[in-house]
């Protein structure tokens, strides 16, 4: 896979992943009451999509920067 395509990619996942988080932290704030347990696992389950999003922003720039290099 070349640069281009793999930077192509990861773009398409953070787009997709944030997305999700978004979507997610939306379903929380409409809970209201409910089941305390739930809420924590959808917030965590959230903050996990959040890592991943800055893992892959972090390997986005790495793209940018190797791609410039050549």
């Amino acid at each position: 896979m070349s640069l281009q395509e793999e930077l192509r990619q990861v773009e398409e996942d953070l787009e997709r992943l944030r997305s999700e988080v978004a979507e997610m932290r939306r379903q929380v704030g409409e809970l209201g009451p409910t089941d305390p347990v739930e809420r924590s696992m959808m917030i965590n389950q959230a903050d996990e999509q959040e890592i991943l999003v800055n893992e892959l922003d972090a390997r986005r720039e790495d793209l940018l920067k190797r791609i410039g290099k050549e």
